[in-house]
């Protein structure tokens, strides 16, 4: 099964209607090496016009720039990062990061690791993972980039990780997925009901391992840019019903998850889930999970 108008025909369903979106360009400022004031007025000095993301702290819409954003020095210096707006929505959902013990599961190219290490001033520690040597590269060198001096990066498959033998307050899952139709145009032509359900079933194996090795009282952000409900809705309630995580409310832009996918009725906590559909931004599904009392 396969094809735009199977896929749409899914979203209807789902009860979002279909549109093109041409996504806004967006970037985030890195506060953690100027003062944000500052790095915007330097970015006008340029030429380059700006609109702050209203629903982002340090998130900037591009309206215009003559010259790629990644070529120039502001960019070298680390004063800010090149970041989907909706993909700078996970990292924020942390509660108190300072001096944690945190993991990023899937961590190339580096946009969220770096946040993360704003996040948490560059103190305690950040474990990165990637299971591509080739994508530590570009890893490495965001880091570098960033001025990032807390973390420490493995080539590591997820679904392994219990072979550090740590345990983690914080983990960041931003797993591999099945993508959307606004980041790859040819997205209805390449991708099948089965590619999906291959990626549900790969994010369940990195799910149950990652749990494996959260502290009692920590916390598991869950992101994909998929649209596909086996690879969001339908993995939390599995998760719900299998590894004893309890879904916690989220203030972030979004709509609600839903809670009932094509009649089947799943957890009614799912609903503190958030579903971002493409408007301004990709399309995305993100959520916060702690383990459930009976599991401590």
């Amino acid at each position: 099964m396969s094809g735009k108008e199977f896929f749409v025909s899914r979203y209807e369903e789902l009860g979002w209607k279909y549109e093109d979106v041409e996504p806004r360009q967006a970037i985030r400022i890195n506060t953690m090496n100027a003062e944000e004031a500052s790095t915007i007025k330097r970015l006008h000095s340029l030429g380059i016009e700006l609109e702050k993301i209203s629903f982002l702290k340090n998130g900037y819409w591009i309206c215009r720039s003559k010259f790629s954003l990644g070529a120039i020095s502001e960019y070298l210096l680390g004063l800010y990062s090149i970041q989907e707006a909706a993909a700078q929505i996970p990292a924020s959902l942390f509660t108190k990061l300072k001096d944690k013990k945190v993991l990023d599961a899937c961590a190339a190219p580096g946009g969220k690791t770096v946040q993360l290490a704003e996040l948490m001033q560059n103190t305690g520690v950040i474990i990165a993972l990637d299971i591509k040597k080739h994508r530590l590269i570009a890893l490495s060198n965001q880091l570098e980039r960033c001025n990032v001096k807390n973390v420490i990066v493995y080539h590591l498959d997820a679904r392994q990780v219990s072979r550090l033998g740590i345990k983690f307050d914080r983990i960041l899952l931003d797993v591999p997925c099945s993508g959307n139709f606004v980041t790859d145009r040819e997205w209805f032509s390449r991708r099948t009901l089965e590619d999906v359900q291959k990626n549900a079933s790969l994010q369940r194996e990195i799910l149950a391992e990652t749990v494996k090795v959260l502290k009692n009282d920590g916390e598991i952000v869950y992101a994909t840019c998929s649209l596909e409900p086996e690879e969001d809705e339908l993995n939390i309630d599995w998760a719900i019903k299998n590894l004893q995580l309890n879904v916690k409310k989220i203030n972030c832009y979004g709509e609600k998850a839903l809670t009932n996918i094509f009649g089947k009725q799943l957890d009614n906590t799912i609903e503190n889930c958030r579903r971002i559909w493409p408007r301004e931004t990709q399309g995305f599904f993100v959520c916060k999970l702690k383990k459930s009392a009976n599991a401590l």
